[in-house]
């Protein structure tokens, strides 16, 4: 669904996020850990971790809800420790648990988060009636918030987080908890956002929506960044092979002929793989082998790329284990993709830090 009265942010490929050496400490407990990246205007960028690893803490710090114990970061302009009322007023902030009131209409979550945005009368009156088709939520108005399925009360939450029209809107697990429709269909909206200029941050446990949503991406663990980039600089850092697949020939099959020597192939049943890290040139070979050896065209050839899930379980569960520590102060910048056109378990995670208050 689109959001016609949103209003397109100016391009711009300036950071609309500078984070230079974050630190968040709980006594002798250290949750985030010399962070540092860059976001810019217009960007959907993903923040990827186990529970723990000190995603929600970074949010909060950037959205002004919890202070650093060291190092900084400006958010729209703002130093998000000096000025952390003023950036309240710039951003949107969309919970894990949603932060809706259960026991009040749809139409009153509306008008109490839009009061506490400071929106009146027929501003107010306009930015719900948008919150409201955004949502689907039109002659659903008067239904109690608690009644609504996972799906709705996710819209509404959206929709709450978005009245004020904030340039940067922080989503923070937003899916966990909806079914896989409702999940698509939220990702429709989070493109209509981007491709009016709203910067995303958004941290989630679904790695291909991670891969589907984002520019780039920041692996953490233990609370430092491990890789940040694009999926496939990510995958790239994680030394993630590509694969070639295609049907065994009858020779390879019974002996009489051996895969080629400088690639490494694996013949399992009747398909062969491929694990090569160029896979342009491996092809190149893999071919060549089969033409000197009368083979023809080999069946059922496909190449899959590496996934982000590949790469993330390479990080974090894999045996290597990632020991680039100084990619914790690379800040990495890169304007955002363009995007295409529309494309019941709770997972809520328990971070280190317990949930802010409701609201700002």
């Amino acid at each position: 669904m689109t959001q016609p009265s949103q209003p397109a942010a100016a391009a711009s490929s300036a950071p609309v996020i500078e984070v230079a050496g974050l630190v968040k400490r709980f006594g002798d407990f250290t949750a985030v850990d010399d962070v540092s990246f860059t976001v810019s205007r217009g960007e959907v960028f993903g923040l990827l971790g186990s529970n723990g690893a000190g995603k929600s803490t970074i949010i909060r710090m950037l959205c002004g809800l919890m202070h650093p114990t060291a190092g900084g970061a400006r958010v729209a302009g703002l130093d998000v420790a000096a000025e952390p009322e003023r950036l309240k007023r710039r951003i949107g902030y969309m919970t894990q648990r949603f932060s809706l009131y259960d026991d009040l209409p749809v139409e009153q979550n509306l008008r109490f988060f839009g009061g506490i945005y400071g929106l009146r009368g027929a501003e107010l009156a306009a930015r719900q009636a948008w919150a409201l088709r955004m949502a689907d939520l039109e002659g659903r108005e008067s239904l109690l918030t608690g009644s609504l399925p996972a799906g709705w009360k996710q819209r509404l939450a959206l929709g709450c987080a978005l009245l004020h029209q904030p340039e940067l809107v922080f989503l923070d697990e937003p899916t966990g908890s909806v079914d896989p429709i409702s999940r698509r269909r939220f990702w429709g909206l989070i493109d209509d956002l981007a491709r009016q200029g709203v910067t995303v941050i958004v941290t989630t446990h679904y790695l291909d929506e991670a891969e589907r949503l984002a520019d780039r991406v920041a692996i953490l663990q233990g609370g430092r960044i491990e890789v940040a980039g694009t999926v496939r600089h990510v995958a790239r850092q994680a030394r993630v092979k590509t694969k070639i697949k295609f049907t065994a020939p009858e020779r390879v099959l019974d002996g009489s002929l051996a895969p080629p020597r400088c690639l490494d192939v694996v013949v399992s049943g009747e398909v062969a793989v491929c694990q090569t890290e160029n896979s342009a040139t491996a092809l190149r070979e893999l071919l060549g082998w089969a033409a000197a050896n009368d083979l023809g065209d080999l069946d059922d050839l496909s190449v899959e790329t590496p996934t982000l899930e590949d790469a993330y379980l390479q990080l974090v569960a894999g045996p290597m284990q990632f020991a680039a520590r100084p990619m914790a102060k690379t800040a990495i910048v890169s304007g955002a993709r363009q995007r295409g056109a529309g494309a019941t378990t709770d997972n809520t995670v328990t971070d280190r830090t317990p949930p802010p208050a409701t609201g700002y």
